[in-house]
């Protein structure tokens, strides 16, 4: 049976997603529940309609699209990703799991395929954490990895809770605890990526197959120091939260680096302070660090230092400190027999390819606690990702979704 890949149509469908933005092109910014996510959801919903898939939106947003199989009792074979976006961002991250995951369905319709078992498309909500400080809020919920009284009073940066937003959104939504999966909903998982890395295209090599996914964590720090005229504050007065802040902001660099460990990565990636003066010594700063690793011991290590650090910085500084975790997965080991048949896969369609660890985490990191899960890697220019320059070529595209319809045509038979 020939499966016959769109590339250009791909390519097409990605541009004219990236057009529904909150900043102007090449910049993707597409917030959770902002008029460009909604009008995004909008755009991939209508799609699926036009390939007669069956949709269906659950009460946080994770929207199905559903190809029915010859045996519709029988778990279905599920593929996705995400289509939202964090400030200042490029078009390919999640997207191509998605619109690539599209085109795979419609080339086995092409060419004449009728699944055994069902096909779904999944469309996660929230795999970025920019609204709520949390990542991949839709993939833990269906996963049960969040409790949904806790997911409800998760808070925006403007003080919004999620149960407020869906209230908004979705006005007759039911009761989030509807959104989590029953056990054997999918007999397996497969995410089709940007690689996020250099590996594969230093390497020259066409895909890579995810046998493992890095575990990360995410903190929320706040340090209330005392603020002050910056002329009248002499130096040995002085608790400078932003100064607490910035030695923490190193010490999460050193706990990395320091951590016995290669996959050990660590990033203070926001930092605000009050009240944003020149002429004002700062009382209070927000952190919020991401640290992850493969290895759950060493990740873990190297969390406990940072927490020692922090105690140590509150000693010495006299200011206060306040440390939320707002998450602490453990790492997901994919399927070994799926990841054989991934790699099967492309080299039946002459195609190389290698096992990855994947160190950015997914949604797949989640979906790995409900069913056989991988995800496949295609090349991205220079590594880059979640910046506007971000790129994969229409022939990377292509290759990947040939093998996940190669894949899909497998699992569904």
């Amino acid at each position: 049976m020939l499966i016959e890949i769109d590339s250009e149509r791909i390519q097409s469908e990605i541009d004219q997603l990236a057009k529904i933005s909150e900043a102007s092109p090449p910049v993707v910014t597409r917030v959770l529940f902002s008029k460009a996510d909604l009008q995004a959801r909008a755009y991939v919903q209508a799609r699926c309609t036009n390939l007669d898939l069956a949709l269906r939106e659950d009460v946080v947003g994770n929207i199905f699209a559903h190809w029915q199989g010859q045996d519709p009792d029988l778990p279905a074979v599920a593929t996705g990703s995400h289509i939202d976006a964090i400030p200042n961002a490029g078009k390919y991250d999640g997207v191509v799991g998605v619109l690539g995951a599209l085109e795979a369905i419609r080339g086995l319709k092409r060419s004449g395929f009728k699944p055994r078992r069902s096909i779904e498309l999944v469309i996660f909500t929230a795999e970025e954490p920019t609204r709520f400080g949390i990542g991949c809020l839709g993939s833990r919920l269906l996963a049960g990895a969040l409790a949904p009284e806790q997911a409800l009073q998760l808070t925006d940066s403007a003080g919004k809770r999620l149960a407020d937003w869906l209230g908004e959104v979705y006005p007759q939504s039911g009761d989030l605890q509807s959104v989590r999966l029953v056990p054997n909903f999918y007999s397996a998982f497969i995410e089709l990526h940007i690689e996020q890395g250099p590996l594969l295209e230093r390497q020259r090599i066409d895909l890579g197959v995810v046998e493992q996914i890095a575990a990360p964590a995410t903190l929320r720090l706040e340090f209330i120091g005392e603020g002050g005229h910056a002329g009248a504050v002499l130096m040995p007065d002085r608790h400078d939260a932003l100064l607490a802040g910035a030695e923490i902001a190193l010490a999460v660099e050193s706990a990395a680096k320091e951590s016995q460990s290669p996959d050990t990565v660590g990033t203070t990636g926001v930092f605000r302070i009050e009240p944003g003066a020149v002429n004002s010594v700062p009382y209070r700063a927000l952190l919020e660090i991401d640290l992850r690793d493969t290895r759950l011991s060493t990740r873990d290590s190297a969390l406990q230092r940072i927490r020692e650090n922090i105690l140590a910085v509150t000693r010495r500084r006299g200011v206060q400190a306040h440390l939320d975790v707002i998450n602490q997965d453990p790492p997901a080991v994919c399927d070994a027999a799926l990841v054989q048949a991934a790699l099967q896969a492309a080299a039946r369609v002459g195609l190389s390819a290698r096992c990855m660890v994947s160190r950015a985490y997914h949604d797949s990191l989640f979906m790995a606690q409900t069913c056989p899960t991988t995800m496949l890697f295609i090349p991205c220019r220079n590594g880059v990702s979640h910046r506007p320059d971000e790129y994969a070529s229409p022939e990377a595209i292509g290759k990947g979704t040939l093998v996940l319809a190669q894949l899909l045509e497998q699992l569904a038979s």
